[in-house]
């Protein structure tokens, strides 16, 4: 069974009863999370950059190492593994979630670090996922930033488009640029299989599930609109809830001119084909300042804060703050 055939297969009322997405809309703190459909696209490398160059700028920062069972975020900030981490918290041997925070050498920055030791940790029941965003609600912080793993599991999807903000990291590669378009649709499925009337469109979503960009098959926003033709009042309810995907997409390693202004062709090719936007923010730099501060487990702007790659960083961070304010 393949994952969308998976989506299409489960009623609305079982999801519902698992996972609110409501959840996370804290009011005295945003939640920015870090995706991509691949690994090795640099989302922890961001993560870890975004959340100290939002400290630096004065917020209180909590770093989240969601990619459960590959946890390294701690790595990309320079710590070393903490003593308590998520396997401690998912596995109740922490009652209290502000046990398992822990301080970095980054003023105004907290890390809590993912599970390193439970690999069942990474398959988590939607209650724990409930609880654990629940729990968030009581942490101190401006800012949380979610570092996501790799792929489309429903951890991953869940955290990512419960989010304010869902950035989109990847490399200027036809397989880079595959997974993610395959990673915005399943923030499609999702979004669409979590509202109140899925059990009522879920044929016109097996349309969508088997089609691919390159094909005749019928695109999420082509399925919008025969939603639309069906039910008017439905699609005003999708609309609502897709109109709330609040992505920006970062392009990493970039080596050339024409690989920087790739991302403004996959932000138009996403409006048409998936109806909702993905903001290009902009582009890092292929920068050897990069892989030589990881290889010494240091953080880029810590290690080489004047580099080209921290400065198109620190860059990015203002740009989506600014934009964030708005």
């Amino acid at each position: 069974m393949t994952h969308h055939e998976n989506f299409t297969s489960i009623s609305s009322t079982k999801i519902l009863s698992q996972f609110n997405l409501k959840l996370s809309l804290f009011e005295d703190k945003k939640v920015w999370a870090i995706g991509g459909g691949k690994g090795g696209v640099g989302k922890s490398f961001l993560c870890a950059n975004i959340a100290i160059e939002l400290a630096a700028m004065g917020s209180k920062v909590i770093a989240i190492d969601l990619d459960l069972g590959g946890a390294n975020l701690h790595t990309c900030l320079g710590q070393k593994i903490p003593e308590h981490t998520l396997s401690d918290y998912f596995s109740k041997k922490v009652l209290d979630i502000k046990e398992i925070l822990t301080p970095t050498d980054h003023e105004n920055l907290s890390l809590i670090s993912g599970a390193q030791d439970e690999l069942a940790i990474a398959n988590l029941k939607s209650s724990n996922k409930n609880n654990f965003l629940h729990d968030l609600k009581n942490l101190d912080a401006d800012y949380i930033i979610f570092d996501l793993g790799a792929g489309t599991s429903l951890n991953t999807l869940d955290f990512f488009i419960s989010a304010d903000v869902g950035i989109l990291a990847t490399l200027p590669e036809p397989t880079s640029i595959e997974n993610t378009y395959r990673f915005l649709k399943s923030c499609f499925f999702r979004t669409v299989q979590l509202s109140e009337n899925f059990h009522k469109i879920s044929h016109l979503l097996k349309k969508v599930s088997q089609g691919k960009i390159t094909n005749i098959s019928m695109s999420p926003v082509e399925v919008l609109n025969e939603i639309k033709s069906i039910d008017p009042q439905i699609y005003d309810e999708l609309k609502v809830e897709l109109d709330k995907m609040n992505y920006y997409l970062v392009m990493n390693q970039v080596r050339s001119f024409s690989e920087e202004k790739l991302g403004y062709s996959i932000e138009k090719i996403c409006k048409k084909y998936f109806g909702f936007p993905v903001n290009y923010l902009g582009q890092i730099s292929y920068d050897p300042a990069v892989w030589q501060s990881i290889r010494v487990k240091k953080s880029l702007l810590q290690r080489y804060p004047n580099s080209n790659s921290a400065s198109e960083l620190k860059e990015l961070v203002t740009k989506l703050y600014q934009k964030e304010l708005l």
